[in-house]
């Protein structure tokens, strides 16, 4: 089993290595840093299991280290504990206030120290081993006091080709997908869809506009009958804007949507119809798939055009191909993957 690793920020020596020692003692794997700036750039480089930080350090203050890591989505929902020998209750309230954990005033005992830690590794642990919903619902009761919210939460059904949301409709819910596969894309000024997104069963959706408090920019719409879990607006917001570690993972699933989205961009710009074709494929083969090889596809030729970006011919065209390799089979508009690597290793 590995250790947890801590990263101890601290600028005065004969403190710093004193919390080190009793960190390593207590089975703790340690690194340190003698000042903020050293500090963020190993949290960064390594993103630690926690962070203790004092807060009045030359160059860079603690406030400053946990701007800048609450900023980044790697290292945005790590437990962050303040070290200081200041124990005004005006610094205190800054420290939770921007995203702090928890707060200890020097000189501290070392079963103060470690408890703390304790806790915090095993807060951060218990909501990383349930699932994004529960967390909702357990952040909602304790800080909205909505005690029978898991009760109430309600869900909708929707046929297949149904619209969820439209572009530029304000967005007053985030969505989790129970059952079905929704698709999310554009309409450009010929009418012609470019579906960016296929979201399955797990999956939040809507999420974006929500947090940016601003209208959808884009559409949704149903591949196949589904139902979804309504989370309304002021719940979710209060959640993300009070809670590091649910805003922590956000932050990072929207960060991977960005980085997901410039990819595809780029593979439409240089790649051949062929390939982003292929691409396409595996796409939709890695959200049919589960623990099978052999998939089976539901999906129009239309909307297969609307993921590679191009016509609706020359999407059948490839696919006759491919039929004709024998990678796919083909069955009115079902599409059976037989042979995911081949198609996986097309190139152009």
């Amino acid at each position: 089993m590995n250790k947890q690793r801590i990263l101890v920020i601290e600028d005065q020596d004969d403190v710093r290595e004193n919390i080190v020692e009793l960190l390593e003692l207590s089975n703790y794997q340690v690194e340190s840093a003698p000042n903020g700036k050293e500090g963020v750039k190993k949290a960064l480089s390594t993103p630690p299991s926690l962070i203790l930080c004092d807060i009045m350090m030359p160059e860079m203050d603690g406030y400053e280290v946990l701007y800048l890591l609450s900023k980044n989505p790697e290292t945005a929902s790590l437990p962050f504990i303040f070290l200081t020998a200041k124990a005004e209750k005006t610094d205190f309230r800054k420290g939770m206030n921007m995203g702090a954990d928890d707060y200890i005033t020097k000189p501290f005992e070392e079963m103060e120290l470690l408890g703390a830690i304790e806790r915090r590794l095993k807060k951060y642990e218990d909501l990383s081993s349930v699932s994004e919903i529960d967390q909702l619902v357990q952040k909602a009761a304790k800080y909205q006091n909505i005690q029978d919210l898991e009760k109430e939460r309600k869900t909708q059904n929707y046929r297949k080709k149904e619209i969820i949301y439209r572009e530029g409709d304000y967005g007053n819910f985030v969505y989790k997908i129970l059952k079905g596969k929704i698709k999310t894309y554009h309409i450009n000024e010929d009418g012609k869809e470019f579906i960016h997104d296929i979201r399955k069963e797990g999956d939040f959706l809507g999420e974006q506009s929500v947090i940016q408090d601003a209208s959808r920019t884009e559409f949704a719409e149903c591949m196949e009958d589904a139902e979804l879990l309504l989370i309304p607006k002021d719940d979710f917001q209060e959640l993300i804007f009070k809670n590091r570690e649910i805003s922590g993972k956000f932050i990072k699933m929207l960060s991977n949507n960005l980085s997901q989205r410039e990819k595809e961009l780029m593979e439409m710009a240089y790649n051949t119809v062929r390939k982003r074709t292929a691409d396409s494929l595996m796409k939709l083969y890695e959200t049919y798939a589960g623990d099978q090889k052999k998939v089976t596809l539901e999906v129009s030729r239309a909307d297969l055009a609307g993921m590679v970006g191009t016509a609706t011919e020359s999407v059948i065209r490839i696919l006759s191909e491919f039929k004709k390799d024998q990678w796919i089979e083909i069955n009115g508009s079902s599409i059976t993957i037989l042979e995911p690597e081949k198609i996986q290793a097309v190139k152009f």
